[in-house]
């Protein structure tokens, strides 16, 4: 017999040989049932796999970020073996689990129209229903080759170039597909799904390759989950921050200007405006030191900073001026250090919190560009934080309280926070990575914060703390970063003077708080559905003239307004009140004032309030008031 023990420290006891499976069934039948597969003493395996020796168990269920992503790569599988049941020809090149569901790329020789992916998911209800076995086989990389080379898949045997000696295959039926797993045990577990899009996407994203067509879809274990993700894909489909772009008038992109660089037009400049001006004021009373660095540098500050070594193939080429080459800042740390070396600090000047809206320029390729929230060029709150040893675990905690002060400040109540420990490759000495991990658990628990241990998942540099939000559908966004980094104070030789009079080396935190500016405003298009909130709204009020002889005292007032820092624009059009009235609401606007003879003669205004249908007359001063209390109180519903 094997002792098998299970995350809450509970055990019992098996005959060696069992599989996971079975041990399951033996804790519960229903969760035996919800097992999609198990991790045994910290690694993931199938149902399968049998227990030869005392084990740690846990049970993978779909409630779990990896029970999800076992669940979608088992369903894209199920979809490739539909594809090639009606398509013989269909050679296969990636098809993983993401963040919501899951693709294939495929190479077919015709294009796909939405009608055909009826006929594929009813091919994968049918072999679903067929209840085939799904096993994981070990071969040679040898065999593998020559197995995938005799089946035309082409795409396989590019992949297995660079992997291992010994590959896994999972096979179901008459497919076999290259793959880690695990998987689920059998076709019939994968219950409901729905085939969503088809899109292009170059042959490991590089535009010089064929193009392929990639499916989208999502499954999930009962229809009644699938149809409450269907019906927030709808509303997602409303709240796309491009569509709202568009109609709201923020933004645009230009084919002569380039893929991935965003155009500001007014209203969406107003909304940077404001979320900028926010920020560098709150940072400034929390004794932020302001930095302004150039969008380009020598290459000899990135051979410095290791990015030309590690990260040349997210940076631009190179520019030549009088000979020399410099490339468009993919960070603004580098550029940062240099003002901070500009001049000796002592212990006293610690901490140093240097802040900096800066712009960046990344190469992202054109199939993974997505309207604000993936693109080129972007600006980032970014912010370096030089300390003492002593001072880490306080200067965490304060940027921690900083970042949930922000986050819910914009309407973001909802979070989730992950400690990234230390990676399989990495720099700094053992010592500065406990000291650093240590800091961020002590910070994470003075807040009083849950948190989930996200193993080696830190960056090669140091640990870091992830925060990811929810929006109001219930969609998580990566947004704030706090990373702990040994290898730039090191590189660039940053140093203070100790009370010693010696030469110490500061301790260098990397952190920003929304993240990039841009993509920070697409989560928040969609979080609002474009309804901003009267602070963040780009026009606040939309003054309505009921006739052409109202529109000089409109003029006047909106001047008024202006200069109480109101943002009011004026409608004189010579259309109907209710036609400018609907208008407005379109637009989405907070406050729609509509001014005729009466609100003149009795010094008001007929205020329709976003959201309410009846208008209530205020007196000028009044609204004044009203508008000034509810930006000051920052109200976000």
């Amino acid at each position: 017999m094997i002792t098998i023990t299970l995350p809450d420290s509970s055990s019992f006891q098996v005959e060696k040989g069992t599989t996971a499976y079975d041990a399951v069934g033996s804790i519960s039948k229903g969760l035996q049932k919800a097992a999609l597969c198990v991790e045994i003493d910290g690694k993931m395996a199938d149902l399968s796999t049998a227990l030869d020796r005392d084990s740690s168990l846990k049970v993978i269920t779909f409630d779990s970020e990896r029970g999800k992503d076992v669940y979608w790569h088992s369903a894209s599988h199920l979809m490739a073996q539909a594809i090639k049941r009606l398509f013989p020809d269909a050679k296969f090149a990636i098809g993983p689990a993401i963040e919501s569901g899951f693709y294939y790329d495929i190479d077919l020789g015709k294009n796909l129209v939405p009608e055909d992916l009826d006929a594929i998911e009813a091919k994968m209800k049918a072999i679903a229903t067929e209840d085939i076995e799904i096993r994981r086989e070990e071969i040679s990389k040898e065999e593998a080759v020559k197995r995938f080379r005799e089946a035309g898949e082409i795409y396989k045997v590019e992949m297995l170039e660079s992997m291992d000696d010994t590959v896994s295959l999972y096979v179901q039926g008459e497919f076999a597909d290259l793959c880690r797993g695990p998987h689920v045990r059998r076709t019939s577990d994968l219950k409901s799904f729905k085939l969503l899009s088809i899109a292009g996407a170059y042959w490991r994203g590089d535009e010089k390759n064929k193009m392929l067509q990639r499916v989208y879809g999502i499954a999930f274990p009962s229809d009644k989950e699938l149809k409450k993700h269907l019906e927030l894909v709808e509303e997602a489909k409303k709240r796309d921050h491009r569509k709202l772009g568009k109609e709201l008038d923020l933004f645009s992109f230009s084919n002569e200007v380039g893929a991935g660089l965003p155009l500001w037009h007014p209203n969406g400049a107003v909304l940077r405006f404001i979320i900028d001006k926010f920020e560098t004021i709150e940072h400034l009373k929390r004794g932020y030191k302001l930095f302004g660095v150039p969008h380009i540098a020598r290459s000899t500050l990135y051979e410095i900073s290791g990015h030309l070594g590690f990260y040349t193939e997210n940076m631009y080429a190179p520019i030549q001026i009088d000979g020399q080459d410099y490339y468009l800042k993919p960070m603004n740390c580098p550029s940062q250090i240099q003002i901070f070396n500009s001049s000796m600090k002592s212990y006293r000047d610690l901490p140093y919190r240097a802040f900096e809206m800066g712009t960046v320029y990344r190469y992202e390729r054109s199939g993974v560009l997505h309207g604000l929230t993936r693109v080129r060029g972007f600006t980032q709150d970014d912010a370096h934080i030089f300390c003492r040893d002593d001072q880490i675990v306080d200067e965490i905690k304060e940027v921690l309280d900083f970042t949930l002060y922000m986050l819910e400040t914009f309407g973001f109540t909802e979070k989730k926070i992950y400690l990234s420990t230390r990676p399989d490759k990495s720099v700094g000495t053992d010592e500065n990575w406990e000291l650093a991990t240590s800091a961020l658990k002590s910070a994470l628990e003075k807040n009083a914060i849950d948190y989930e241990v996200d193993p080696g998942e830190g960056v090669f540099y140091g640990p870091k703390i992830d925060i990811k939000i929810k929006d109001a559908i219930g969609r998580e966004w990566q947004c704030s970063t706090i990373q702990v980094d040994f290898n730039l104070p090191e590189r660039f030789d940053v140093a203070y003077i100790g009370s010693d009079g010696q030469r110490h080396r500061p301790i260098m935190i990397h952190r920003a708080l929304l993240g990039s500016l841009e993509r920070f405003i697409g989560i928040l298009i969609e979080h609002y559905s474009g309804r901003f909130p009267l602070w963040l709204a780009p026009v606040q009020v939309v003054l309505v003239s009921v006739s052409e002889e109202e529109a000089s005292y409109v003029e006047s007032l909106k001047s008024q307004m202006l200069a109480r820092e109101i943002r009011a624009e004026s409608d004189l059009r010579a259309e109907s009140i209710g036609y400018k009235v609907r208008d407005a609401i379109t637009k989405k606007v907070p406050y729609v004032a509509v001014i005729g003879k009466k609100e003149i003669e009795e010094g008001t205004i007929s205020l329709r309030k976003r959201g309410e249908s009846k208008p209530q007359s205020l007196k000028i001063d009044e609204f004044f008031s009203t508008i000034n209390n509810e930006v000051q109180r920052k109200t976000v519903f």
